[in-house]
């Protein structure tokens, strides 16, 4: 049995000394590279790679049982091919389009003229023995017309001739909704629908009108939202905010918006547009917009200072400074991080990593969710505690196992997310009225980011206050089944009309008539 030949080195205590200091100064520069290996792959994925968080055939071998907004998988529309004997050929994809339902029909006969109704063989008038019948989708453009209205006064004649008082009587005039102008409650709710709804901005309006012989600028159009907003939304905003306030449960966030000219600023500026909404639970669906010039947390102090009870959010600290409010922290955010993380490594390593392991856990709890959606309250809040506290216990348990992990990887990254954020992404399983994530807000607040792209500023405050209030009355009004434009006209129409003893109260959108449905087919969410 031979014995390996070893051999000893005597170094003194400082060449040790340097040695270890090498060593380590060695580990910080390989965690530096990989650092910077994943900043160039996240910057490649950004300008090459897909927008959205999309999952790929390779991460097939782990488990992800979630069905989240953020993953939208792409539709192919390829044809598809059957294979035949020595070639492969393409089905024909022919046009099955159908007519939309509850629509307005008009029926136009063609006939033969009474000459050609003679027979070729006799002459005698032939008799209509069959009928074809063939439907089209007509679309009509808007137009714009000039509504003359004309109120009568009446008098008595006789009187008149006796010479005695003569009783004057006038047809009843509706306030307008601006005094002094000529815009109806159907034009301003057409031009904010276009804004708001479509995403039209105001200089693309007045382009369009003018097409059509309009002479229709864009500062009088946005001095009709705003004096409409201040005078018959803003009451109506504030009467949801109340309501609002009432609920146990709440969604909110925020984004950026630009405003050119502000007091405090001569120059563009960048503001936020805060939102707060109700939860799947509430009975009276209410989303409204705050605008303020910046992200500081007593805007949000403010604005929910009558509010008590849980509130969604994303993991921005300036909410849990909220006095009597309970965070919920979002699993949305905890498992994008480990998408993220997995992205960036190379294919092979995928499958069996440690970002595909947090992202196993996270498809798991997303799955529970989804099993129990349409159930009650009371169940919901059974199950979790049965199935989904375990499971988040193991979870919390693995991540605080995990070491040597960069801590400014994208690994390092979601692991520390989960960690520091524990006590509000455990929070969802206390209520069963909770929620997993707050993606109900994000989806909210994606009207106004597609907005903002077509518009990409506010002018001034006051409009991006208005701008605030309309989609706040518009959201809500969608969320309720309403068709904006049909409500916002009833609005305007009914507003201005109001009586002493009336209250604001019937114009909420779940107070509103028939006429203000939405035609579409409900969510099915």
């Amino acid at each position: 049995m031979s014995k390996k030949n070893s051999e000893t080195v005597t170094i003194s205590k400082a060449e040790y000394e340097s040695f270890k200091s090498l060593k380590e100064h060695c580990a910080q520069l390989e965690s530096e590279l990989k650092w910077l290996k994943e900043q160039l792959l996240i910057n490649k994925k950004k300008a090459f790679g897909s927008s959205s968080e999309r999952l790929d055939d390779l991460y097939q071998g782990i488990s992800l049982l979630f069905n989240e907004a953020e993953l939208i998988e792409d539709i192919d529309e390829k044809p598809a091919e059957t294979t035949v004997k020595e070639h492969t050929r393409k089905k024909k994809i022919g046009c099955f389009d159908k007519l939309p339902k509850n629509i307005e029909t008009y029926t136009v006969e063609h006939e033969l003229s009474e000459e050609e109704r003679k027979c070729p063989e006799c002459g005698e008038e032939m008799e209509v023995i069959g009928k074809k019948v063939t439907k089209h989708l007509e679309i009509i453009p808007a137009k714009a017309v000039i509504r003359e209205d004309v109120y009568f006064t009446y008098a008595c004649r006789k009187c008149h001739e006796n010479e005695a008082e003569t009783p004057v009587v006038e047809v009843p005039q509706p306030n307008p909704v601006i005094k002094g102008s000529f815009a109806s409650a159907e034009a301003i709710a057409h031009l904010m629908a276009q804004k708001f709804v479509m995403h039209s901005p105001l200089y693309r309006q007045e382009q369009e009108l003018k097409q059509k012989g309009i002479e229709l600028s864009r500062q009088t159009m946005s001095n009709w939202f705003i004096t409409a907003s201040r005078m018959w939304l803003e009451p109506l905003y504030d009467r949801l905010k109340e309501q609002l306030l009432k609920e146990s449960v709440l969604h909110a966030d925020e984004t950026t918006l630009k405003v050119l000219r502000t007091k405090e600023k001569p120059t563009a500026t960048k503001s936020y547009m805060w939102l707060y909404r109700t939860s799947r639970c509430s009975e009276t669906p209410i989303i409204l917009y705050d605008y303020r010039p910046n992200r500081k947390a007593e805007n949000a102090e403010k604005y929910l200072e009558d509010f008590k009870g849980y509130l969604h959010t994303d993991g921005y600290k300036a909410y849990r400074s909220i006095d009597d409010v309970t965070i919920v922290g979002c699993w949305a955010h905890a498992r994008r991080r480990f998408c993220e993380a997995l992205e960036i490594l190379p294919e092979e390593q995928r499958k069996d990593s440690t970002a595909a392991i947090g992202l196993d856990y996270c498809g798991k709890l997303y799955a529970i969710e989804k099993k129990m959606k349409d159930e009650s309250p009371e169940d919901r809040l059974k199950e979790r505690q049965e199935q989904a506290k375990p499971l988040l216990d193991a979870f919390f348990a693995w991540a605080k196992s995990l070491r040597n992990i960069a801590p400014k990887s994208k690994l390092g990254k979601a692991v520390n997310y989960l960690i520091e954020e524990e006590p509000y992404l455990r929070r969802y399983i206390e209520d069963g009225r909770l929620e997993i994530d707050n993606n109900r807000a994000e989806r909210s607040i994606k009207p106004f980011v597609i907005g903002r792209k077509n518009w990409l500023f506010a002018n001034t405050p006051s409009g991006a206050k208005a701008s605030a209030t309309v989609f706040s009355i518009i959201e809500t009004a969608k969320e309720n089944g309403l068709d904006p434009y049909e409500y916002l006209k009833y609005v305007f129409t009914k507003a201005p009309n109001l009586k002493e003893i009336e209250s604001v109260d019937i114009l909420l959108p779940w107070n509103a008539p028939d006429c203000c449905r939405s035609k579409s087919a409900p969510s099915t969410e």
